[in-house]
């Protein structure tokens, strides 16, 4: 089963961006970070992807939205972040 593809969405400077990345670094997983730390269309993008957010990081493991750095963490304690980063 392919690797799902992991999105998260950054500003620079945030805490809870880098713990996020720090978790998925952890796991020796590949992920694309989009800094919105300016605005500009991945914000837009991150909007309508999760169109409730309004922090960062917001991540997205394949189809699945995960939320953010405290959600991924939560999946992780409860192991159910591993089967997900497998696909």
């Amino acid at each position: 089963m392919a690797t799902p593809t992991i999105d998260i969405y950054t500003k620079f400077g945030c805490g809870f961006c880098y713990r996020a990345k720090r978790l998925l670094d952890s796991k020796g997983v590949e992920y694309n970070e989009f800094d919105i730390t300016m605005g500009g269309p991945k914000r837009d993008e991150m909007l309508e992807r999760a169109p409730t957010a309004r922090t960062v990081p917001q991540i997205f493991i394949g189809e699945h939205y995960v939320g953010g750095s405290d959600e991924l963490h939560a999946l992780d304690r409860d192991g159910k972040l591993d089967p997900m980063l497998e696909g």
